[in-house]
């Protein structure tokens, strides 16, 4: 998992990828996993020490704006009070691009506040327990049913 994110963050993501392993409609393999794609192979939950290094930073950034720009949709695994900076620059880059982008809210935390910025470039917002049956062939707009601050 990623250095710098939280346990309920890695937790988060570790059910979103179950759960897109499980969804028919989803060529995972053939799609740009950020954590999948890391610069050199270089785990940063093993190598702390590469978050200082701008060389690392840079090919791992513009690694990820172009898994953004070869993709159809933008997924973020949300959770809320716990919003990562980085996830919420690439929801925007990814609607800039014209991408369908689909917030991720694992099940407990859903019907909480979202930032508003988040909610606002979301085509959708489901919940985590919905992404295994998510049909990415037909995607659709829908509004989240919590709150946003």
């Amino acid at each position: 998992m990623a250095g710098w994110f939280t346990e309920t963050q890695n937790k988060a993501y570790k059910d979103a990828m179950s759960a897109l392993n499980a969804n028919p409609t989803i060529d995972l393999e053939n799609s740009y996993v950020p954590l999948q794609n890391q610069y050199k192979d270089i785990r940063v939950d093993e190598h702390p020490e590469y978050l200082h290094d701008k060389e690392w930073a840079q090919a791992t950034y513009n690694g990820d704006l172009v898994g953004i720009k070869t993709s159809d949709v933008m997924l973020g695994v949300y959770v809320p009070k716990e919003e990562d900076v980085g996830l919420g620059m690439e929801l925007g880059y990814a609607m800039s691009q014209g991408k369908y982008v689909l917030l991720v809210i694992p099940d407990e935390l859903y019907g909480e506040s979202i930032n508003l910025m988040s909610w606002g470039v979301a085509d959708n917002v489901i919940k985590m327990s919905e992404l295994a049956t998510f049909d990415f062939n037909r995607p659709r707009y829908n509004f989240y049913d919590g709150a946003v601050y």
